[in-house]
């Protein structure tokens, strides 16, 4: 073998492990939170215009996620390396341009490839597309020097296999909490250390004043603006961000009470009780549904005797929703849940927990555990729980 095919076969392989290991990690981390990336699908819609497909996102995000995934396994194994590395570069052709685009429109803060496990700019994101499209392209033109560590006969098995261990582990994960817990919500996270940036680390804004004189507007600090120069009109006064800093892991965290207003009938947003519930000494006990509209009503029973359950003990229990105050009316009316309803942003509310309805237990501001609806814990569980555990 010449140095030149050495070099050749090399690169190839290098290509293999690459584009191999980036799609199966890829495929992975976002098959461990398939309604994450469904969101992330339903911000893109919303930028098109296209918000009647909703209904295919849950679908498309299973599907792509299991394809990302099963490329990376076989081109890494070596099986079906033809055909395999022809999908690839079809998905790469299709996904750069796209990544460009987003990377200069910017309709989403991240495109998502990575899920929440690794989260890196939209610029960057491109960037490393065009490095996978290079690796893909050698591979195109070189596939019968990548390696495979299969033979014909089992290639088939280990194809299905992977197949299946993706579609299974998706749906899994769309219909149990994540297996994995990436986000700033996760079981254990304090959520005001969440919130919480050191001044030294954050953005270093200034404070700009603009005047006008003559027709003209200059912009002056709040050093030297002409607070005393009467020949200047002040115009308006913005801040201007000098230099980005970090940002904290939690920025939009806030809860809202709504009560029912007798005099009026009709429900109403009160005041902010973000605070409350997050210095809470006891336990507290939120029940998260983003949409009351949506939400599955199945399990609504076992969040009865949560209830029930809270306030026999001196425990705090809210539901949090984004649904408008008009729908908790309607719903209310329907259930007689007796619930304490609290509004909180929907972004939020799918970031705390991935099930519509979902259930958080608070200390302090710390998550000590989530359930979705179906694993809720009955109040007989509860009665029995030695709650010392929870400390």
């Amino acid at each position: 073998m010449s140095s030149k095919t050495k070099i050749v076969k090399f690169l190839v392989e290098l290509s293999r492990i690459i584009v191999g290991a980036t799609f199966l990690f890829s495929g992975f981390v976002k098959a461990v939170d398939p309604l994450g990336f469904t969101y992330k699908i339903e911000d893109y819609l919303i930028e098109l215009g296209l918000t009647h497909l909703f209904p295919l996102a849950l679908p498309a995000a299973v599907f792509m996620v299991t394809a990302e995934f099963a490329l990376g396994v076989f081109l890494l194994l070596g099986i079906y390396r033809k055909w395999v590395v022809r999908l690839i570069f079809v998905f790469m052709v299709f996904f750069t341009p796209l990544t460009l685009w987003i990377a200069i429109a910017n309709p989403v803060e991240d495109c998502g490839c990575f899920g929440d496990a690794f989260v890196i700019s939209n610029w960057q994101t491109f960037y490393k597309n065009i490095i996978l499209l290079a690796g893909v392209i050698l591979l195109l033109l070189k596939w019968e020097q990548i390696t495979p560590f299969f033979s014909k006969k089992i290639a088939p098995v280990a194809a299905l296999l992977t197949l299946l261990f993706g579609v299974l582990f998706s749906l899994h994960n769309v219909y149990r909490l994540p297996v994995f817990d990436f986000r700033p919500y996760k079981v254990g996270a304090n959520i005001p250390q969440q919130m919480f940036v050191d001044p030294e680390k954050a953005d270093v804004l200034e404070t700009v004043f603009i005047y006008s004189k003559d027709g003209v507007e200059e912009e002056f600090t709040e050093e030297n603006y002409p607070w005393n120069d009467s020949t200047w009109t002040f115009v308006e006064m913005k801040t201007k961000l000098v230099k980005e800093g970090e940002k904290p892991a939690i920025e939009d965290f806030a809860v809202e009470s709504l009560y029912y207003d007798e005099a009026g009938g009709d429900w109403n947003i009160g005041g902010d009780i973000t605070d409350i519930i997050l210095s809470e000494p006891s336990y507290t006990f939120l029940m998260v549904a983003y949409s009351l509209e949506k939400m599955n009503l199945k399990h609504l029973e076992r969040f009865k005797e949560v209830h029930r359950y809270a306030e026999e003990n001196g425990y705090s229990f809210y539901l949090l929703t984004s649904s408008s105050a008009d729908m908790v009316g309607e719903w209310e009316e329907h259930h007689r849940t007796g619930f304490q309803f609290c509004h909180a942003d929907e972004r939020v509310l799918k970031t705390m927990i991935r099930a519509n309805p979902g259930l958080m237990l608070l200390k302090e501001g710390t998550v000590l555990d989530k359930w979705d609806g179906s694993r809720v814990p009955g109040k007989r569980w509860l009665e029995e729980e030695d709650w010392g555990d929870w400390v």
